[in-house]
Order: C-alpha cells, then structure tokens, then sequence
C-alpha cells in the first residue's frame, strides 16, 4: 500500500526559523522523483530551490506562494510506494550544487533525511498520475480539459521582485533570451500598473501607493542593523588619502600577463591595505561575545563585501582573504560580485565574516558612516576615487596639482577597541594606499 510522506520545510542555514514560498513547480496530482525542484523558497539570506527527498505523487501543498511557513511545519506531502526509500542512496549522485545541502525535518517518528544538492531543475518533465484501472464499463468520451498555464521563466530574484512590487508574472511579456522574465520587464510592468496614461492629469485620483511586504532578506536586515546600531558603540573616523601612487600601480598592474582578463578595480587595493593593516592592529578583526562577557579575536580573516542586490543588501565574504595573492583575491572579489548579482548567493556565502568593506563610492557618494555588521568589530568604507586639487610637497617644495583622491570611513565597536586602536587601522590603511610600495616592509 502507499504510504503517504511529509516533506517539513528544512532550515537551510545558520538557525533559520522561518522562510517564504517564491513559487511551486509541482500541484497536488503531479508524479515527482527524487531530486526533483519542488519549491523555491526566500530565508532571510537567500532564495534556495528544495529538491524532493520522495519520488511519489503529491497529494497536498501546504503553503501558498507569498506565504510564509515556520521551519518544521509540512511543506508537501507526497504518497510513496513501500519499497520506496526514505532517503536517496548513499551512492547517488546529486545534481551540481548551487547552494548547500541542508537537514529536512521529517514527523518526529521518523529520522531526520539529508536532502541531496539544492542544484538546478532537472530534465525530467512533470508527469501526471496515470488513472486506476476499475472494474466498471468506460464511460463515453469527455472532452478534456484545458491544460494547466505554463508557469511564467523567471529566476528567484526576478521572482522574489515581482512578488514584492505586486506584480502577476503570467502578466509580464518576457524579452530575455529563451522567453526568460528579466528584472526590466518586472520594473515596466510595475511601472504600466501605477502610471496614468497619457494626458491623464496626474493628481491624487491618478496616482497611488505601492505597500512592500518587509519579509526575508529585507526584514532581516533592519533586524540586523538595528541591532547593531543600538548595541555596539559606534565610532566613526575619517580620513581624506592621495592614492596617486596606487591608481599607478593599478595601470602597471593591469598591463601584466598574469593579470589578463582580470578586473582590477581600486576595491582591490582598499582590500588589499585593509589585510595588510589589519596584521598591525588585530584587535579590529574579532568579535563580542555577550554570554560569555569575552572579546574573541579571530585569527583568520574572513572579508565581507557588502553588495547591492534586487533582493536588498547582502554581506558575503571571502575565506581567508587575508592568505590570498593580489591576483587571486581580485578574482574572488569579482566572483563575488557576480554570484550576488545573479541572486545565487548562499547563506554559506554570508556566514562566519570577520570585517567588511563597503564601497560607497560606486554610487558617486564621497563618504558616509557605515554600520558594524553584527558580529563583527569593525567596517571599512570607500568613497569615490576623484581627481581633486592637491597640496604636493617634495623636495623642490610644495605645489598644487590634481591628484587621485578618496575619503575612507571607519566605524568600529569602542567595547573592542579604543579611538587609539580604531585610529593606527585607518592610518595605516591609507599609508599603504598613499604609498603601495610600504608594503614591502
């Protein structure tokens, strides 16, 4: 006899208690295989697709799109054979990763299965439950229904944007490539439902409101710095740097071999000063632990790139930035840039970061005063690289003549470190930047 299984919704990362439905790929009725997307869902650090752990036919949904379920609660049931295993093979191979694997939370009469790579959607096509055969005559032949609507191509973020701007993607006319929904066709149609049409006199009847559910990445960041903000003291020290001498070094650089194909933007060298200081003053590269009343200096550097995305700001970081050569930490930072954009990245991505840098200057802004990425000691900010009128003294005397500029912003938490400690970091940042040849020393 079949027997009928509940998928829970599975914490995908780091405690996670709840998540949001994005969008279903199966109905009740639909036959699904092991590894099959079933579901994708936002936490609050990303979109993940979820693979069935069932091959089976499901029998119920238990949560609509746009809501939002508890981990643990049933997300799908589906009705297996007996023979069916519970959990995949152990020799099985799961489709390439794109995000990690998590734990499922199976009926507590049952043990917790290991889903298997949270990858790409198969090629398999979703396959109807053939009728049961019955004794009865045939009945005469009944025109068949229409059917079901093809569900809109779209990626999670583009998803996760029409969501929440209040926009039906069987409504949007696609124009990326193979008929893909692309975040632009979201923003017009958005744009089409609140703009009055043409010669419309655009007063309080014609325009109106669009209300923005706070949920996923978007709550748990105003959670996060609100935190942070009324919880660790924060100092914010400036300083304005003539990075003449770098931006240089980064043409030199640029016309190597070694170096071919690869973006080396001045956020490289920011990085790369920031891991050279930060073996001067180590006290800004650690933590505050409050259970345990303790500061823990953290003896590897983990460094968050804070990022820009459809989905909000997110803050993942690179492993061990501070063992990597010049060329490969510019090949981490531009892979990073790339998987946020895209929305592919992980909650992994975003877990364990030691100090951050957030550029500021992308957006033609000179300075600002970050704040602290809860966990962390400290945030390093970046204004924009300007040409500017500058005081330039040698030994032929002082003279006035432009130069490349920037102004760096450093908030830290004043329970890890004093204003002196706070104060050798920003100095000795912008010694490397002002003259890239101390690193040697």
């Amino acid at each position: 006899m079949p027997t009928a299984k509940d998928f829970r919704l599975p914490d995908v990362g780091e405690g996670l208690t709840e998540a949001d439905i994005v969008g279903w790929s199966v109905g009740p009725g639909d036959v699904v295989e092991v590894n099959q997307i079933i579901v994708e869902i936002e936490t609050a650090k990303a979109v993940v697709e979820l693979p069935s752990p069932y091959a089976g036919v499901v029998t119920a949904v238990h949560a609509q799109e746009g809501e939002t379920l508890e981990v643990g609660r049933p997300l799908i049931t589906i009705e297996v054979a007996d023979d069916e295993p519970a959990v995949p093979p152990a020799t099985a191979t799961p489709p390439a990763p794109v995000t990690p694997t998590a734990a499922a939370a199976e009926a507590p009469e049952e043990q917790t299965a290991l889903l298997v790579g949270y990858g790409p959607r198969g090629s398999r096509p979703t396959r109807r439950r053939p009728p049961r055969a019955t004794a009865t005559a045939p009945e005469p032949p009944a025109t068949s229904p229409a059917p079901p609507a093809p569900r809109p191509a779209a990626k999670p973020p583009v998803r996760k944007l029409a969501k929440d701007l209040g926009v039906d993607l069987a409504t949007v006319t696609p124009t990326g490539p193979g008929g893909v929904i692309s975040r632009e066709d979201v923003r017009r149609a958005a744009r089409d439902d609140v703009e009055p049409p043409a010669g419309a006199e655009a007063d309080g009847r014609t325009r109106g409101e669009t209300r923005i559910p706070i949920r996923g990445l978007r709550k748990h960041t105003a959670a996060a710095m609100v935190t942070s903000a009324f919880t660790a003291p924060h100092v914010t020290e400036f300083i304005t740097v003539d990075i003449t001498e770098t931006m240089r070094l980064r043409e030199v650089i640029a016309a190597r071999r070694e170096f071919r194909g690869v973006r080396i933007s001045p956020m490289l060298f920011m990085a790369k000063a920031l891991m050279l200081a930060l073996r001067r003053t180590p006290q800004l590269n650690a933590g505050w632990d409050e259970q345990a009343q303790e500061i823990v200096l953290k003896h590897y550097v983990h460094l968050g790139i804070a990022a820009a995305t459809e989905r909000g700001l997110v803050v993942p970081n690179i492993k061990d930035a501070d063992l990597l050569s010049l060329r490969d930490l510019a090949g981490a930072i531009a892979s990073l840039a790339t998987t946020a954009r895209e929305g592919r990245t992980t909650p992994q991505d975003m877990a364990g970061g030691t100090i951050t840098l957030t550029n500021v200057g992308v957006f033609g802004v000179d300075t600002g005063t970050p704040i602290i990425n809860p966990g962390e000691a400290a945030i390093l900010a970046v204004g924009a690289v300007r040409r500017m009128p500058w005081v330039v003294a040698d030994h032929a005397g002082e003279r006035v003549e432009p130069r490349w500029t920037t102004q760096l912003a450093l908030s830290f938490d004043h329970r890890i470190a004093d204003g002196q400690q706070g104060s050798q970091l920003l100095a000795d940042i912008a010694a490397v930047l002002r003259e890239p040849g101390l690193a040697l020393l």
